[in-house]
């Protein structure tokens, strides 16, 4: 299973100082594959905050999903597009909650700035 991070999820989790991993783990009774966009990557380059530049010190742990063939399309349209059964989106963007709700997909989202929760 995939779980796919949106750029804002990622800058939360480093601003709340949420373990990731460890949320994760206690969500999820399942084997699962951290992954951001090569887009994501990208916007978190031109941020200019210190959770951008952590995030981007994070990127070992994730796989990077090539967006090369989606050339001028938003982050949330090819988020909605590539999601999957096999796929977790981790988004606190409602816009976003609201177009994957509506294709049946697993979001992960941040709960009082303190952990994770499926929603």
């Amino acid at each position: 299973m995939k779980i796919i991070f949106d750029t804002n999820f990622l800058i939360d989790t480093i601003k709340y100082k949420i373990d990731a991993i460890r949320e994760l783990r206690r969500i999820c009774d399942f084997n699962f594959e951290l992954c951001i966009l090569d887009k994501t990557l990208d916007e978190l380059k031109k941020i200019n905050k210190p959770e951008s530049r952590i995030a981007l010190s994070f990127l070992h742990i994730f796989n990077i999903i090539q967006t090369s063939k989606f050339k001028n399309k938003k982050i949330d349209d090819i988020l909605v597009e590539i999601s999957s059964s096999d796929t977790i989106i981790a988004t606190q963007d409602q816009e976003l909650k609201r177009r994957l709700r509506k294709k049946y997909i697993p979001i992960v989202i941040i709960r009082q700035r303190k952990y994770y929760k499926f929603a």
